[in-house]
C-alpha cells in the first residue's frame, strides 16, 4: 500500500484516476455515467453521476476492503484515535445496529438509558437482546432527560451483573454529556463492554475544550455521524472500535445488513471529510464554538427564551455540555418548541433541526456563517413579539419509566391485534411510537401502555410533532399483543 498520511484521500484519488482512464462501462449502475438519465445528470451534474460507479478492482470492495477503502479506513482510525474504523453507507442507524449486533445475542442484557435512538431498539428486535434501563434524571425547568449518572450505572451493574454491555448516548440531542470515563471504567471492571452512540459527537475528536470523545475515554465501540457535524454526505457514517474488539467479526456483522453496492459518492465524502477535519478541524470547530456562544448570548438577551450551556453542569447526570449545541428552551414565551420550529420554517424560511414540547435545537457546524445566525436571532425575536404569550402550563417532555414485559424481539414478532388508541391501556405494545426528529421512542415493543403515555402521544400530536413508528399512519390505533400478559 501507499504511504498513508492525513492529507491523503485514497478513495477520492482512485475515482479521479478512474475518470482519467476513460473506462467503457458494461456494468451497473444502469445510467452509465448519467448518459441514460439526462435529467438526473442535469440535477446532480456530470461529475457527480460520473463518480456513481460500481465496485471494481481499482476501487476496492466495501464488503471486503483490501486496497483504497482499506487505506481510507486506516486513516479514519488514526484520525479518530481508534484501533479500527469502518466506513458505513447506511447512516449511523446501520452503525449503531452493527455495534449492538457485534456484542449481543438473543437473551443477552444491555444496560442503556431509555432516551436512545430508534436504531438501538431496532437492533434489540433483530438480535433478541434485552434492555436494562437506567432511568435518567429530568431537568424540571427544561423538561428534558439528562445523561446517565455513574451511580445509576453502578446500581444497574449490581442488579444485573450478567449484562454484556453498557450503551451510552453521548452527547444527547440537547448536548448533555455523561461521565464517560467513569462509565467505561465501571463496565470494564465488571467484564462488560462499553458502547457509545456518538451520532452527534464527531467534533469531539477534533475541537478543543469540548467533551471527551468515546475513543479517548476508552470505549470499546462508537457510532459516529460524520454527516452531522463532520461535513460528509447524508447517510455516511463511521463505526469505530477499540483494541479489544475483533475487526474481522465486526466486518462480518456489518455485512449482514449493509448493502453490497456501496455508494462511492458516500464513501468518497467520508474520505474527503476525514481529511478536512484531520487537517483543519481544530480551526473549523473553534469557529463553530464562537458562533454558538454568540448566538446564545443574543438569544438570551431577547428575553423569555433560555439558550442553555455549561452552567447546567452538575458533575453527575450533566457531567459536561457540548457548547456547539444551540439548544433553546421556549416555554417561558408560552410556545412549545415544536410551535417555534413550525413558525421559523413557515414564517421566516428557517429550517432548524427539531422542536419538541419545550425546546428547539438549531444545529451549528462547519458550514454556518455569522449572517445566518443573525437571521435566526432576529427571527426568534420576531416570533416572541408576534406569537409569544404568557407562560402557560404546557406538558413537559418528562421521562416516563417504561415497564418492560417481554423482550422487544418477542413483542415485535408475536401474534398481535390492532386497537383504537384509548383501548390499549394496560396492553403490551408490539410496535414503536416516536417523535421524529429526534427519533427517541415514546413506546417500544414489549412495553406496557399506560394512560400517561397515551396522554403524551395525544398532546404531542396536537402540538404538531411528527409521529412515526406504528402501522396506522394517523397514530389513532396501536398494535398490541393478543391476550392478557
Amino acid at each position: 500500500m501507499n504511504s498513508l498520511t492525513q492529507d491523503r484521500a485514497p478513495i477520492y484519488e482512485a475515482l479521479e484516476n478512474l475518470k482519467r482512464m476513460r473506462i467503457v462501462p458494461f456494468d451497473v449502475p444502469g445510467h452509465k455515467r448519467g448518459r441514460g438519465n439526462p435529467e438526473l445528470a442535469a440535477l446532480l451534474g456530470e461529475k457527480c453521476v460520473g463518480m456513481d460507479v460500481n465496485s471494481m478492482k481499482p476501487l476496492d470492495n466495501l464488503c471486503h476492503p483490501v486496497s483504497v477503502i482499506r487505506e481510507a479506513e486506516e486513516l479514519a482510525a488514526e484520525a479518530f484515535g481508534a484501533a479500527h474504523a469502518f466506513l458505513m453507507v447506511g447512516g449511523t442507524t446501520s452503525a449503531v445496529q452493527s455495534m449492538i449486533l457485534s456484542v449481543a445475542k438473543r437473551g443477552d442484557k444491555i444496560i442503556l438509558p431509555r432516551n436512545v435512538h430508534r436504531s438501538v431498539m431496532g437492533a434489540m428486535v433483530l438480535c433478541g437482546a434485552i434492555p436494562v434501563y437506567v432511568n435518567p434524571e429530568c431537568d424540571e425547568r427544561l423538561g428534558i432527560p439528562l445523561g446517565m449518572s455513574a451511580s445509576a450505572v453502578r446500581t444497574a451493574i449490581q442488579n444485573h451483573p450478567d449484562a454484556k454491555a453498557i450503551l451510552v448516548n453521548n452527547p444527547t440531542y440537547y448536548g448533555i454529556c455523561s461521565d464517560l470515563k467513569t462509565i467505561v471504567r465501571l463496565a470494564h471492571e465488571h467484564g462488560m463492554l462499553c458502547l457509545v452512540d456518538e451520532a452527534h459527537g464527531t467534533h469531539f475528536y477534533f475541537g478543543e475544550n469540548l467533551p471527551i470523545s468515546a475513543m479517548a475515554a476508552g470505549a470499546d465501540m462508537a457510532a459516529v455521524s460524520m454527516h452531522k457535524s463532520g461535513g460528509s454526505l447524508t447517510q455516511s457514517s463511521l463505526l469505530l472500535a477499540g483494541p479489544a474488539m475483533q475487526e474481522g467479526h465486526i466486518r462480518q456483522i456489518i455485512n449482514l445488513t449493509q448493502t453490497t453496492s456501496g455508494s462511492y459518492l458516500l464513501l468518497s465524502s467520508l474520505d474527503i471529510s476525514r481529511r478536512n477535519l484531520a487537517l483543519r478541524g481544530k480551526e473549523a470547530f473553534a469557529k463553530v464554538v464562537s458562533l454558538a456562544e454568540y448566538a446564545r448570548t443574543e438569544i438570551n438577551a431577547i428575553g423569555g427564551y433560555y439558550a442553555y450551556s455549561r452552567e447546567l453542569i452538575n458533575e453527575d447526570s450533566i457531567f459536561d455540555f457540548d457548547i456547539t449545541k444551540l439548544s433553546v428552551n421556549t416555554l417561558p414565551v408560552g410556545l412549545a418548541g415544536i410551535e417555534v420550529y413550525d413558525l421559523l420554517r413557515d414564517e421566516y424560511d428557517i429550517q432548524i433541526e427539531f422542536g419538541d414540547l419545550g425546546n428547539i435545537l438549531a444545529y451549528l457546524s462547519i458550514g454556518d456563517r455569522h449572517r445566518e445566525v443573525e437571521r435566526l436571532v432576529s427571527a426568534l425575536a420576531e416570533v416572541r413579539r408576534r406569537f409569544g404569550k404568557s407562560r402557560v402550563d404546557l406538558m413537559k417532555q418528562e421521562y416516563i419509566d417504561p415497564a418492560v414485559i417481554v423482550s422487544p424481539q418477542e413483542a415485535f414478532y408475536a401474534e398481535k391485534e390492532s386497537l383504537p388508541l384509548r383501548q390499549t391501556v394496560g396492553k403490551v405494545c408490539s410496535e414503536f411510537v416516536m417523535c421524529y426528529p429526534p427519533g427517541i421512542p415514546i413506546l417500544a415493543p414489549g412495553e406496557r401502555i399506560t394512560a400517561e403515555i397515551l396522554d403524551y402521544i395525544e398532546y404531542a400530536k396536537a402540538k404538531g410533532c411528527s409521529m412515526t413508528g406504528p402501522e396506522a399512519p394517523d397514530i389513532d390505533r396501536l398494535n398490541v399483543l393478543k391476550g392478557e400478559i
